[in-house]
């Protein structure tokens, strides 16, 4: 007879494999996951479907690539904030609040057309829009 007791062995859990196994995953991730950045960013721009209509009388802002103003086919002597806000004045005349359409080339500094934004706020003048490219295909559509 054997009487010396029984050994029983308890199940162990080696975590050093499950470890491993997590820091590869880890890995993994890191370097497959992209980031994105700003930099590279593409953006598209809406285009207009419709056109202000030719009866609506307004004030016309034409800012070309160097940050000139034309307003209402009068260019400015200069591109001072005050210069921009008393052409505006003369150009609404008796309309308190005139349709306001600011054409900017795409190449014109953002500083340019702010001050046109700042000159007509200024104004109180709140009825602002931008001139935009019809959508190809758009223009043979209307009736």
């Amino acid at each position: 007879m054997n009487f010396r007791p029984r050994r029983e062995d308890k199940p162990e859990l080696n975590l050093i494999p499950m470890i491993d196994v997590l820091i590869v995953l880890l890995i993994f991730l890191v370097l497959t996951t992209t980031f994105s950045r700003e930099a590279s960013l593409h953006i598209s721009l809406p285009e207009a479907s419709a056109q202000a209509s030719a009866e609506e009388k307004g004030v016309d802002i034409v800012i070309d690539a160097a940050g000139r103003y034309i307003i209402n086919r009068h260019q400015l002597i200069n591109n001072e904030p005050d210069t921009v806000k008393k052409a505006l004045q003369e150009a609404a005349g008796e309309d308190k609040d005139p349709l306001i359409v600011i054409s900017a080339d795409q190449k014109t500094p953002h500083q340019a057309v702010m001050t046109a934004l700042d000159a007509a706020s200024q104004l109180g003048y709140v009825h602002i829009t931008f001139a935009a490219k019809t959508a190809p295909g758009e223009a043979a559509e209307k009736p």
